[in-house]
């Protein structure tokens, strides 16, 4: 009866564990998803998701797993109040622009149907002219037809002028708001680099232009040390490091993105031997030492030095290349570099 108890007991305890570690898991999805599925205001419900998965612990209680869970759905519910009302907030930005737009479509008919009866009382009376038979009248009939003609024409092209520079004075403003959009939809929010989506949209771009390009990917080596170490804002400032010294490794044309969690994509201009000589810059310039914060300490107590480096894989594009294609041999030499165990990352004082 012990050992069964004991086995009843081992068994519940890590169940515990494994039922822990899943809604740790979880808590982390949900606040990715929420970065993925509004990127302005998924940082905030990320962060403040990853806080409450990091005070889980093997020690936590019952009462502490019911806290979190509340806390948790009210973060959601919060973030999906704030994300309602950003939508709204863009679709209302659209409807006005349409609203502008339908306006400036009624004035103008308005005026086109004003000025179209001046015309057409012009007209009349140049049809009534030929009744005349004093050269006199014909003669002031005709000048004063002259005047109001110029009058109408010169009032219908100031006021034209007036309504393009106040239509294009509203487009200017709306296209702006859609440039930000547009940034914003296509940009990572975290380090601030092309999103997996814009940088398909590059490479897609690139194929349908035929011209040689190539692909690197890059997988932090270890990273996940680094978040258990250091805790995850800390490695999030390590992945904004890194971006940062990995954009300035390349040149403005090349396109830099991060294509999700701790792996990099680069499409560049050119072929092999680009490729290589992009990857010795890299691991010359771009991998080394990293000095991050942690913990919220001041001064030295509260940094850490990290050395960073990646496996990286390299595909240059061949005729008959898909998206898919070019990507899946690029992701195939990422995996068979990491395995031939390059230098990982490990956290130091």
């Amino acid at each position: 009866m012990i050992s069964i108890k004991k086995l009843i007991e081992r068994n519940g305890e890590e169940l515990f564990r494994a039922s822990l570690d899943a809604y740790r898991l979880a808590l982390g999805a949900m606040g990715q998803s929420g970065v993925e599925a509004c990127p302005p205001l998924g940082c905030t419900l990320r962060q403040n998701l990853l806080r409450l998965q990091g005070a889980l612990s093997a020690e936590s209680t019952a009462e502490v797993l019911e806290e979190t869970g509340h806390k948790a759905e009210a973060e959601i519910a919060r973030w999906g109040s704030s994300a309602a009302d950003y939508f709204k907030q863009r679709a209302g930005e659209v409807k006005e622009l349409m609203v502008i737009l339908a306006r400036t479509a009624e004035l103008t008919g308005e005026r086109d149907q004003r000025y179209s009866r001046q015309f057409h009382e012009f007209t009349g009376r140049l049809e009534a002219i030929a009744d005349l038979h004093d050269l006199v009248l014909i003669r002031d009939s005709l000048v004063k037809g002259a005047k109001d003609l110029k009058v109408c024409a010169e009032t219908m092209a100031e006021e034209s002028q007036k309504s393009l520079a106040r239509l294009r004075e509203d487009l200017s403003v709306y296209q702006a708001r859609l440039d930000d959009a547009e940034r914003l939809a296509g940009q990572d929010p975290l380090t601030g680099l092309d999103n997996r989506r814009r940088v398909e949209a590059s490479i897609e771009c690139r194929i349908g232009l035929k011209q040689p390009f190539s692909v690197l990917l890059l997988d932090l080596n270890d990273f996940k040390k680094v978040n258990d170490t250091c805790g995850h804002l800390a490695a999030d400032e390590l992945l904004k490091q890194f971006s940062s010294e990995l954009k300035s490794g390349f040149r403005s044309t090349d396109v830099v993105g991060r294509w999700g969690g701790d792996e990099f994509i680069v499409v560049l201009d050119g072929g092999r031997q680009a490729i290589d000589t992009q990857i010795q810059r890299i691991a010359r310039w771009v991998f080394g030492d990293y000095t991050i914060r942690v913990g919220g300490g001041s001064g030295d107590a509260g940094s850490r030095k990290v050395a960073v480096s990646a496996a990286i894989g390299a595909a240059e594009w061949q005729a008959g290349d898909s998206l898919r294609t070019l990507l899946d041999r690029a992701d195939a030499a990422m995996y068979r570099d990491k395995r031939s165990g390059a230098k990982a990352p490990a956290a130091r004082v």
